[in-house]
């Protein structure tokens, strides 16, 4: 456990503009929630830095990774200061810096299966930030969570927006949504694609298919999709810790496209089971099998 603290710093008054969207009490309901977060390259930074500065005071955060320029696309902590350092490390600083009093637990030796109860203990959210391509822990870690009765989401970067969905407990759970059992590994991950991105509509302005290589576990990105998934990620993060406003859950989930200015409503009943889903995934694994042949 890592606490810091800092000279004339007052909670109160460093986020006293968030009051008014959040009552004085909810803002002291924030200051003592714990959200986990695992990993912290792509999504995982912004995620963080947005809910510290909402004022959430207890972080569960992981990542095994160090910034390299690749990441500078897009990455909350990557910088020209901290390339090759541990992605860990900066991003603890950074949350420190914003909130001098913020309670960090910090796994440094990455999620497996023996550690993922002490990741989750004492967490009120999971918020989704692994590889896209960890597609094995994000099952366990999401199957944990729906043991432990631990609401969990997900807000995808998918080109210049982000698609948005919720796994809470008592609903569709991760397992029955995604349908990933008896696939190769390079499906799963399209399935999972077009699971989190039932209207994929980034489709229609990608310009380089070949820019996508499952095989390769590449996949193109921007900063403007990362912002988004923090925004639609941490808004509905705090209804959960608050208790206040709806929530899209799984079958059902939410897409906005900055670049197509266009907000879509996706319902999914039996998950990448249903026809559209079916339909989508042979599109778009012929699409992508075609270009990398």
């Amino acid at each position: 456990m890592a606490q810091f603290s800092g000279g004339d710093f007052s909670y109160s008054e460093a986020f006293s503009r968030n009051i008014g969207w959040f009552s004085e009490a909810e803002q002291q309901r924030l200051r003592d929630c714990r959200v986990a977060i695992g990993g912290l390259g792509g999504v995982g930074g912004s995620h963080a830095i947005t809910l510290a500065r909402l004022g959430v005071g207890h972080f569960t955060i992981s990542d095994l990774d160090v910034f390299d320029w690749p990441n500078m696309n897009r990455q909350a902590g990557a910088l020209s200061s901290t390339i090759g350092q541990p992605k860990l490390e900066v991003m603890a600083k950074t949350l420190a810096d914003i909130n001098p009093e913020i309670q960090l637990r910090l796994l440094p030796r990455g999620i497996d299966e023996g550690n993922i109860d002490e990741f989750l203990a004492g967490a009120d959210l999971y918020v989704d930030s692994l590889d896209i391509f960890a597609l094995g822990l994000r099952r366990q870690v999401f199957a944990r969570c729906r043991a432990l009765g631990i609401p969990a989401v997900t807000a995808a970067p998918m080109g210049m927006g982000t698609a948005f969905l919720a796994f809470l407990p008592g609903g569709m759970s991760f397992e029955d949504y995604f349908c990933l059992d008896g696939h190769s590994f390079e499906d799963q991950v399209l399935k999972f694609i077009v699971g989190v991105s039932p209207s994929m509509q980034q489709r229609h302005y990608l310009l380089a298919s070949r820019s996508v290589d499952l095989f390769e576990k590449k996949v193109p990105s921007t900063a403007i999709g990362i912002e988004l998934a923090a925004g639609v990620a941490c808004a509905n993060a705090v209804k959960l810790l608050l208790g206040r406003g709806d929530v899209v859950a799984a079958p059902r989930g939410l897409h906005f496209d900055a670049f197509r200015n266009s907000l879509k409503r996706t319902w999914r009943p039996f998950g990448n089971r249903h026809p559209l889903q079916r339909l989508m995934f042979w599109y778009m694994r012929r699409r992508l099998g075609r270009n990398r042949a």
